[in-house]
């Protein structure tokens, strides 16, 4: 396979192999010229689209949608929009024709068993993730595995740029395509493009260690716009450029475009934190089905006087065995009664064929074993621990259900779980624990928030939870309903695209209509690294200080280790 040519600032050029590919699905030609003006004036471009493929009994297919944030998030504004989704099936093989369902017209991808194991399960999982997680697990580079991404990357472009039309707006998502914006840009420089970063972007020390660091820069540099879950995201990807030699000034970069009058145009990073449908969760938990749901479920668990709940996708982020943990712990010292207290924890499956997180499953089986081992009674768990996906009815019920919604992560973009269990409680009841080290805890401050690495202070902030009064947890489930009703999926997805609208391409970024001339950057650029644009030097408004960054007022300025009260 030969690799992608590169140039100028470590520039993506499109795969220029002629023939097809090793391991590809029929019909993918990577040779293709400029694909022309399809039909929509908005197309999201994911890795997976928003519903799952079901086979029938009697032979026949069917299409669900899919759980997962996401598709949660993005599914609303698409049927508004009456957009088109460019997505993988997430089988492997040759993929359906485009179709419509759930209001929207789905276009799917196609990815061969090898693709699904080199682009997915490699370089999308196995580096990007525990990169940009701060390594929680060593990330692995294989070129193989960038080999396929770049491929793969490429198809999902020409895909998006055949739907979209003449000066259409395409909003690209997530780690898995960051390559996208640039292929787009290239083929199709009529388009508005936008990209939004789910997962967290790691600071320059941890982002430096991938070898195609300047590579994934400059595909996201093909977007207008990109969008970040926190504004420390949005500094950590602005610092990334300055170090690569890029000039950075107010949450922009100023980027060298053929494509422009001008030779050059400003990208913009900011921080748009997402959300969920907060109207469609309240009212499905307000169903009088789900709510004796709920009551059914304490009824199963023995009416014990506690029910703390924790829903994650199995993932060594999620924090689970610190939560376990914790619990263990104060089941040992008897802070947490038995049998009065018990714990569910839903685990949904997730990247199951990867070898991390087999190991992980297998080692949080073992400590729900060995915690019921010692501290459960015949036919009374101490905690019940289900490896399943549920629907959103069965969902609401269990958080309607819990007292307590431990969220333990270690790092995470945002967390729309604890998003979801405060949209659900409508009765203002219930206590959130949530990891200072997701995005949701810059919205949701009056949590109950935690440092999971600090198993002692996560045991006292859990007891809190418990033990507060009735009041005191209505007072902060009432603050925390008022942020995720005021700034919900909507407001999410509009913030970002009317940001993406008031992109004035024509603009002159070193111009009065523009973006400010390029600042001071507050440390030199790795030598090997400065391409184009300029020199940095340090900064003159003060020790440290960077102009070029985001706002971070508002944001996770509190540190790491919350005081814990009592």
């Amino acid at each position: 396979m030969s690799r992608p040519s590169l140039g100028g600032y470590g520039r993506v050029r499109r795969p220029n192999r002629v023939g097809g590919r090793a391991g590809g699905v029929e019909g993918d030609d990577p040779t293709v010229s400029e694909p022309g003006f399809g039909a929509y004036d908005l197309v999201v471009v994911a890795n997976r689209l928003p519903v799952d493929r079901k086979e029938e009994p009697g032979g026949s297919t069917s299409w669900q949608p899919s759980p997962g944030g996401l598709v949660a998030a993005l599914e609303p504004i698409m049927r508004r929009h009456e957009g088109a989704w460019v997505g993988w099936t997430g089988a492997p093989g040759e993929a359906p024709e485009p179709f419509d369902a759930q209001g929207m017209h789905l276009v799917p991808v196609p990815l061969s068993e090898e693709e699904v194991e080199l682009y997915y399960e490699g370089m999308s999982n196995g580096t990007l993730w525990p990169l940009y997680h701060d390594v929680i697990v060593q990330p692995s580079f294989h070129r193989q595995w960038w080999d396929s991404y770049v491929r793969v990357n490429w198809r999902f472009a020409q895909a998006a740029a055949r739907q979209a039309a003449r000066g259409a707006t395409v909003w690209v998502q997530d780690y898995q395509l960051q390559l996208v914006p640039r292929m787009l840009r290239d083929v199709r420089p009529d388009l508005r493009i936008g990209f939004f970063n789910h997962i967290p972007f790691p600071p320059y020390e941890i982002y430096s260690q991938l070898p195609w660091r300047r590579q994934v820069l400059d595909g996201l540099m093909g977007a207008d716009l990109l969008g970040f879950q926190r504004p420390a995201d949005a500094n950590n990807f602005l610092r990334a450029c300055r170090r690569c030699g890029l000039p950075t000034r107010r949450g922009e970069v100023v980027v060298p475009d053929e494509h422009s009058p001008h030779g050059r145009r400003a990208v913009r990073a900011a921080a748009f934190p997402i959300s969920v449908d907060t109207a469609a969760l309240d009212e499905i938990a307000r169903r009088p089905e789900v709510a004796e749901r709920a009551r059914e479920i304490r009824r199963e668990l023995g009416d014990p006087d506690v029910v703390l709940l924790g829903v994650d996708r199995l993932d060594y982020t999620k924090g689970i065995l610190h939560r376990l943990k914790a619990v263990a712990e104060l089941y040992d010292d008897e802070r947490l009664p038995l049998p009065g207290t018990v714990f569910v924890q839903v685990a949904t499956p997730s990247r199951e064929r990867v070898e991390s997180y087999q190991a992980l499953r297998d080692e949080v089986e073992v400590t729900v074993g060995r915690i019921n081992g010692v501290h459960g009674q015949l036919g009374k768990p101490a905690v019940h621990y289900l490896h399943q996906s549920f629907p959103r009815d069965e969902l609401a019920a269990l958080y309607l259900a819990a007292d307590v919604l431990l969220v333990t992560a270690l790092r995470d973009g945002m967390n729309l779980v604890a998003k979801e269990y405060v949209a659900s409680r409508f009765d203002e009841g219930g206590a959130l624990v949530l990891s200072e080290f997701t995005g949701a805890s810059i919205e949701l401050t009056q949590a109950y928030l935690i440092n999971p690495h600090d198993i002692d202070g996560l045991k006292n902030q859990l007891v809190n939870a418990v033990r507060d009064a009735p009041r005191e947890r209505s007072r902060r489930m009432r603050a925390m309903r008022r942020r995720v009703w005021q700034h919900d999926v909507g407001r999410w997805a509009q913030d970002f695209l009317q940001a993406l609208e008031r992109v004035r391409p024509g603009d002159d970024p070193g111009g009065e209509d523009g973006a400010s001339a390029p600042e001071e950057a507050s440390e030199p650029a790795s030598p090997e690294l400065v391409a184009v644009g300029g020199r940095d030097r340090r900064s003159t408004d003060h020790p440290g200080s960077d102009r070029g960054d985001v706002d971070v007022r508002d944001a996770d300025v509190r540190g790491v280790g919350q005081p814990v009260p009592r």
